[in-house]
């Protein structure tokens, strides 16, 4: 099975045999890519009806939910030995509560998510005087699902008023590659950002 090379990323933080909660996990690739690499065992969250039965299809065990309604309703504290969720949480009414829940769920958080204070993106406001379209976020300001774009400044902000430490970061480009100039000058360079968080 070809896996997207974020999805080979994060899957080197992931111990074997661990509980794993994927949030918006769409058709359940990694989910399923994790059982059969790392004999992990968990759940996805997700809210689209085709998804769902592609994770049904790939035998990964799913629940339809929202998001933005929190994860109480499901999951006790720590249930879970790591909360994921790739390139959904720009699209969160309220980014700040989910990341909350993902470290009060699980004994680690893994997002990534496009860095909107990527050079490119930086360019097109500066020069162009309008909202930036590329391949990491394809669409126009008036239909875009994402709502709340940040960069990493903004994100480890975040993790420190949240009481959040980071245990690693990871930044790579549209393909999700790394690149050595990405690593030098990550909020600059990097298109999409990965963290690794736990409670402080």
């Amino acid at each position: 099975m070809s896996l997207r090379p974020d999805f080979a990323l994060i899957s080197e933080w992931i111990a074997p045999g661990s509980r794993v909660l994927d949030l918006g996990c769409g058709d359940g690739t990694l989910l399923r890519h994790l059982r059969e690499t790392r004999q992990v065992s968990g759940y996805g969250l997700e809210i689209d009806d085709a998804n769902i039965v592609r994770c049904l299809d790939n035998g990964v065990d799913v629940i339809q939910s929202d998001l933005n309604e929190g994860l109480s309703e499901f999951f006790d504290d720590d249930s879970f030995d790591y909360v994921i969720m790739t390139q959904t949480l720009q699209a969160m009414r309220h980014p700040d509560r989910l990341i909350e829940e993902m470290a009060r769920v699980g004994r680690e958080g893994i997002v990534t998510f496009p860095n909107m204070a990527h050079w490119k993106n930086r360019l097109q406001l500066a020069v162009g005087g309008r909202m930036p379209v590329s391949r990491v976020l394809p669409y126009a300001w008036y239909d875009t699902p994402n709502i709340h774009l940040c960069t990493l400044h903004d994100f480890e902000r975040l993790c420190e008023e949240k009481g959040l430490r980071i245990l690693e970061r990871a930044v790579v480009d549209a393909g999700h590659r790394k690149r050595r100039l990405a690593a030098l000058l990550p909020n600059l360079m990097s298109e999409i950002a990965v963290y690794r968080f736990t409670r402080a």
